[in-house]
């Protein structure tokens, strides 16, 4: 039997060969929790042992971020840092690889002034600004992945006999959700990546001309760009190195034309943005503009993301996911948008990625804008797929062709 020590080596092994694939003399960015120090650490240790010339963790304390929340002045929620911005932006010049590993509390800033929290992601969207652009247009290598704590664990499995247990609960299906019980975890994600890639290979082939959506709460129209280019699973970095951006990942992405999305479309699972849980709502657009948020839960958190800036009234990503996906089946409900948007057909809020669309990657942020890709400070994904969801395919001569029926892929 393996231990939880082993997995976690095995853990750390995938994240640095495959999340980021570490080469000699690179430098690594981790951001991280401290309540997950271990895994951090081991980490750390993978990229020296990778070639790694330089590690900088830059820790994350989620108890005294919500006590700077509750307890410090409104100004400071209204600027970012100077240093910090020049901090990853020189991390970002000298073409480091980008690890962050997420454990949030869904519930973190609940009771907390919204003003706020909008406030302080404008402002830190204005600040990362750069950092965000060369990221979205895969400049250098990143990965997002998860570790299990306690906050979060006993959200996702409230009926635990205990805390540890849903600790232990939570880490076991992060395990399998990134394939560590594959007897080669890496080859496991090279074989992966190539089904997921057959897939936006005949979405490219199509080359559809929009998206119809209909589902129980779901009517939306979804034109794509002339240049879009659908994306699966492995990205390559401006230097050519591959990477996996999200671990897990099972979509088929690409953008959105920014003024071609008309209907309305209905959350699926619930959000967890901002430390708060958003949930039971349906966004109303017209000419790619959100004309109208509504929302059973976290209604005023959803609208304060809607209205970050102009580029947050429309959407940024189209992404393609079956139903029976392995996280799906596995029927936990992560309360995390790195999960959750893998058991779901999604859509996000604000900028579209660069590598969308041909040539985007050596695109102006102006040249982006003419061929229809949003730009925005914020990109948050939600989820609206379900096992009642029907996709058709137009071309550009009108043809209709079926892509997903009862959830599922048709083709």
């Amino acid at each position: 039997m393996v231990s939880f020590n082993q997995q976690i080596d095995k853990y750390a092994e995938l994240i640095v060969k495959v999340g980021v694939n570490v080469q000699e003399g690179q430098e690594v960015y981790i951001t991280g929790s401290i309540e997950v120090a271990s895994l951090v650490r081991q980490v750390a240790a993978k990229a020296y042992e990778a070639g790694a010339s330089n590690v900088h963790v830059d820790w994350v304390d989620e108890a005294l971020s919500r006590l700077k929340y509750e307890k410090a002045s409104d100004e400071l929620f209204t600027s970012f840092p100077e240093w910090e911005t020049a901090k990853r932006n020189a991390f970002l010049a000298k073409g480091a690889a980008f690890i962050s590993i997420i454990s949030p509390n869904p519930d973190l800033l609940k009771g907390i002034d919204s003003t706020r929290i909008g406030n302080y992601q404008k402002a830190s969207g204005k600040g990362l600004a750069e950092f965000r652009r060369a990221i979205q247009a895969d400049k250098v290598s990143w990965t997002v992945v998860a570790a299990s704590t306690k906050d979060w664990a006993v959200k996702v499995f409230p009926d635990s006999v205990s805390e540890q247990y849903a600790v232990d609960l939570l880490w076991q299906a992060i395990f399998k959700s990134v394939r560590l019980d594959a007897a080669d975890p890496v080859q496991a994600w090279e074989e992966h990546n190539k089904t997921l890639h057959l897939k936006s290979d005949i979405l490219n082939e199509k080359h559809f001309h929009k998206l119809q959506y209909r589902a129980p709460g779901t009517e939306l129209t979804i034109e794509l760009p002339e240049k879009h280019l659908w994306v699966a699973a492995s990205s390559t970095n401006e230097k050519g190195i591959p990477f996996m951006a999200n671990m897990p990942t099972e979509e088929v992405f690409t953008v959105p034309l920014k003024t071609g999305v008309n209907g309305y479309v209905s959350s699926t699972k619930p959000l967890s943005h901002g430390g708060n849980i958003i949930d039971g709502f349906k966004l109303t657009f017209e000419n790619g503009r959100i004309i109208k948020v509504e929302a059973e839960q976290g209604q005023e958190i959803l609208q304060q993301l809607v209205d970050t800036d102009e580029g947050s009234h429309f959407l940024g990503e189209v992404a393609l996911v079956p139903h029976e996906s392995p996280i799906s089946q596995s029927n936990v409900l992560f309360l995390n948008t790195l999960f959750d948007e893998n058991a779901s057909n999604h859509l996000a809020i604000g900028s579209g990625y660069a590598f969308n669309v041909e040539g985007g990657k050596q695109m102006s942020a102006e040249a982006l804008v003419e061929n229809g890709v949003n730009s925005s400070i914020m990109h948050v994904d939600f989820m609206i797929g379900s096992a009642d969801m029907d996709i058709d395919g137009v071309l550009a001569d009108g043809t209709v062709v079926p892509v997903f029926r009862k959830g599922g892929w048709a083709i």
